[in-house]
């Protein structure tokens, strides 16, 4: 769990950065929704300036990750992330596997460029980092030591990774699909199925073989194209009944949900949290891009996101089997519920909003309870306060000495598994809690000691802990 808790924490610099993206797209697509920006010049502007975010999402996700996930969040973490990266999208590129094995590539690798690509990826770079980044090499190449050998390191390490998945991912592709086909016939039982696993599966970047099932021509379904007219056979009442569920769910009950986590976040981090929160919530109903919303959230506190699939597949069976149908290009926000409300295949549009409003309240009553019961880590609600931890001064200057009474109080550098430091904190995972003598710590003139976890020790610091962190880690 501590784990995915710091990998939800690395995740949030890039996922604060795709909001506005998000929004700005969706105006362009607003001015030009059936051109995408070739009728109008300035959606055209919008459409390219939220895409350049957006549409490199797994991108920003392996850089952020990559540092947030390194000992020391340093550069050549990111860059080590960014070869990563680079190597598995190019080596398991449809053009690459076509070119290597003289046959069309499988569906697979012409969607291998997804965020769990990146979050993988930015995991290589960090681990290079952690373990390489004092490599010892012989002397004539002793450029290529230390901090410059962890991007070689991760080029050869992801190789390596490419070809188990070489072979992993075009299985798991067509599992789904195969999956989804068998699900077809099952109505509005198949579309809450649907709906379900169409959110569990974006940490991984598989939901895009699901859709290909009920979205476009797979198995004969095609909703999004039939509801658009781009197919022939849709049938009124039906066509759309595998989209409109969405609707609920990402105008309404996602934004009841950050409002959940925004009442729940610590009152001196309520402004944070907002900032957060509030643009990816505006994103999700205005543009149907849930992504900045979901990954805020989605391995700070998994529970809520299995919580989140859940309600989505409720939401997408209720819909299915009442006379409500919308249908989207782009996504279920306002934008395409507005300009489908005209579409033949469209019905009940005031059913929709009704089922939002019921998904606003069930998500904000679900999150808050879940949140509060089991005291989840959602943005916010981290550990440690640190608004007023910034203001604390430590007598000590002379921080070397300081880093020594600390380790000395962790029972020596023997004793320490990892190191690394927030805004105000040391976090030690020490390997033997009985080593560690809280009180000698304290004596050293810190401002204080936290024991979050069995192993865990978080050592108060202040704004000066960079220099305490750096003083420690040549101890140890």
């Amino acid at each position: 769990m501590r784990l995915l808790q710091r990998l939800g924490r690395s995740l949030l610099l890039p996922v604060a950065t795709l909001p506005v993206a998000g929004i700005l797209m969706g105006i362009g697509y607003w001015i030009d929704p059936t051109g995408w920006g070739a009728n109008n010049m300035l959606a055209l502007l919008l459409l390219k300036a939220g895409g350049i975010l957006i549409d490199n999402m797994s991108l920003l996700f392996a850089l952020g990750v990559a540092v947030g996930m390194s000992d020391e969040a340093d550069g050549t973490s990111a860059i080590a992330g960014l070869v990563a990266f680079l190597t598995i999208t190019i080596m398991l590129s449809a053009d690459t596997v076509s070119a290597l094995t003289g046959v069309e590539a499988d569906l697979a690798f012409k969607k291998i460029n997804n965020q769990f690509i990146g979050i993988l990826s930015g995991c290589i770079g960090a681990y290079c980092y952690n373990h390489f980044r004092h490599f010892q090499v012989p002397e004539f190449l002793g450029f290529f030591g230390g901090k410059r050998s962890v991007p070689i390191m991760s080029v050869l390490l992801t190789l390596v990774l490419c070809i188990p998945l070489y072979f992993i991912w075009p299985i798991l592709f067509s599992g789904l699909i195969t999956f989804g086909e068998s699900i077809v016939g099952l109505g509005a039982i198949g579309a809450g199925i649907f709906g379900f696993f169409n959110r569990l599966l974006i940490p991984i970047g598989l939901h895009h073989a699901i859709n290909a099932v009920f979205f476009f021509d797979v198995a004969g379904i095609a909703d999004l194209s039939k509801f658009w007219g781009n197919v022939e056979g849709g049938v009124k009442g039906v066509t759309g009944m595998y989209m409109s569920g969405f609707f609920p769910m990402m105008m309404f009950g996602l934004p009841g949900a950050a409002l959940a986590m925004w009442q729940t976040a610590h009152l001196k981090k309520k402004k944070y949290a907002a900032g957060i929160l509030a643009s990816a919530a505006l994103c999700s109903f205005f543009t149907g891009i849930t992504e900045p919303l979901e990954f805020s959230f989605m391995f700070l506190a998994p529970i809520l996101y299995l919580a989140h699939a859940l309600l989505t597949g409720i939401f997408l069976f209720i819909t299915a089997l009442l006379p409500a149908r919308a249908g989207f290009n782009f996504s279920a926000g306002l934008v395409d519920y507005v300009l489908s409300l005209k579409n033949p295949f469209a019905e009940g549009w005031w059913i929709i909003l009704l089922l939002g409003v019921a998904a606003f309240i069930t998500y904000y009553v679900v999150f808050l309870v879940l949140i509060k019961a089991l005291n989840l880590k959602t943005p916010g609600r981290e550990d440690d306060d640190q608004s007023e931890e910034l203001k604390i001064e430590i007598a000590y200057s002379n921080y070397t000495e300081l880093a020594e009474k600390i380790l000395a109080g962790l029972g020596g550098a023997d004793n320490i598994e990892l190191a690394e430091h927030c805004i105000t904190r040391l976090r030690i995972e020490v390997k033997d809690r009985l080593k560690v003598d809280e009180a000698k710590i304290k004596a050293a003139g810190v401002a204080g000691v936290v024991r979050p976890a069995k192993n865990s020790v978080q050592v108060i610091i202040g704004p000066k802990v960079q220099f305490v962190y750096d003083e420690f880690k040549k101890l140890i």
